[in-house]
Formats: structure tokens, sequence, C-alpha cells
């Protein structure tokens, strides 16, 4: 398995590494896979979708900052191990439900020499019109720098005004292990990419993603 996950390159001292993973709550990743990844990508910021409860035990294991939070009527829910301090206690953010699920992000803040930042892991719903509304929402509650990073369930451009699509161009999950679609992604603002990878899958139904972000200006 170590073959299969080489470690990414030393970056500068300012740049952020943000890994994203949907862990696959049924029979998916377990506690020793994500030490794995944490350990070939070294994330300052590592943000899993369906999280069950034994992800609870990853800081103890491992130390950091952790935070889960639960989708309500089920057994899993998004969660953030982070090098780095929270800035202020993670929020649960509801958003507009879809047909079967109810759908929240957890925001994440934190605070770095450049200034504060936002962080949203994300799950949105399936439905195409209704997981670009979920985003538009989501906007309104970060700080002017801010990350949206997740399982976005989107299929063609976020069209999210102001910000910039930075993951990576690649498949992150085949449907019934044949059909590609790029749906775990990465949305910034005031931040510049200097790298973006998928990789290979393992333990879940979805490919890891990784961005390497770096402060920028902000346009407004």
């Amino acid at each position: 398995m170590q073959q299969l996950l080489p470690s990414i390159a030393p970056t500068p001292a300012s740049a952020l590494r943000i890994v994203s993973w949907n862990l696959f709550h049924e029979d998916g990743a377990t506690l020793e896979d994500i030490r794995l990844l944490m350990q070939m990508t070294r994330p300052d910021i590592l943000l899993m979708q369906e999280a069950r409860t034994m992800i609870n035990r990853l800081p103890d294991l491992i130390g950091g900052y952790y935070n889960r939070v639960t989708l309500p009527g089920r057994v899993h829910g998004t969660a953030c191990w982070s090098r780095l301090p929270f800035a202020a206690e993670p929020q649960l953010y509801p958003l507009p439900p879809g047909l079967i699920v109810r759908r929240f992000a957890q925001l994440l803040k934190f605070e770095i020499e450049s200034g504060p930042f936002s962080v949203a892991n994300v799950h949105l719903s399936h439905g195409q019109v209704l997981n670009r509304r979920q985003l538009r929402l989501i906007r309104n509650s970060l700080d002017k720098r801010a990350i949206i990073m997740g399982d976005f369930n989107i299929v063609g451009p976020a069209l999210l005004p102001n910000f910039h699509d930075v993951g990576p161009r690649e498949t992150t999950h085949r449907m019934l292990n044949h059909v590609p679609f790029r749906l775990d992604r990465c949305l910034v603002h005031g931040f510049s990419s200097l790298g973006a990878r998928v990789y290979p899958r393992f333990g879940s139904d979805h490919y890891p993603i990784a961005v390497t972000l770096i402060p920028s200006a902000l346009d407004y």
C-alpha cells in the first residue's frame, strides 16, 4: 500500500496542505487507512466525509485538533483533523435538504500569519440545482479568505462566483466501479494553488484528493 501512495514534495513554510476523503461509511476506510494516508500526504488539515464514530479515536492516536459532526438520523457525518488549532468553535451550518438526506456543512475557522480564513467541509446533495444553491449559501457564511472542499456531488462546473476551482481534474469516484466522475473538489478565494493531486483508491469508493495552497491577495 505504501508504494501506491507516494508522498508529496516539501512546500514553502507559508503553504497549507489540505486533504479530503469521503471514507464511505459502509465498510469503508479504517483508522489504519487514514493514518497511512496522513503519513504519505502530511496534511495540515484533513477533511473527511461519511466519517463514523470510530474516527473519533484519531486524535488519541496522532494528536492534533479534531471535530466531527453527525448528519441528523445518520451514523456518519463530516470530520476534520488539523495540526492547527481552531480559531473558533466549529459550527454545523444547515443547508437546504435533498429528498432523502438532510445536509449540513462543517464550518471551521483558522488563523495564520496572513490573517483568518474559513474552511467549509462539505458533502452536498446530488441534485445539480440544489447542490449549487447549497454552495452559494455556504459562501455567505465564510471569511473573505476561504476554502470549500469535500464531496460536491457536482457534475460540470460549480458556478460559484469569485471562487476558483483548484482541485485535481482527474476522476475521484467511479459509479458502480465503471462510470467516472470528478465529485471531490476544492474551491478557494484568497488562495493560490501550488499543486493538486488525486491519490489511488483504497479503503473507500472515493479517491483521496490533496491540494497545496498559499495565501494570495483578496480581490473583493
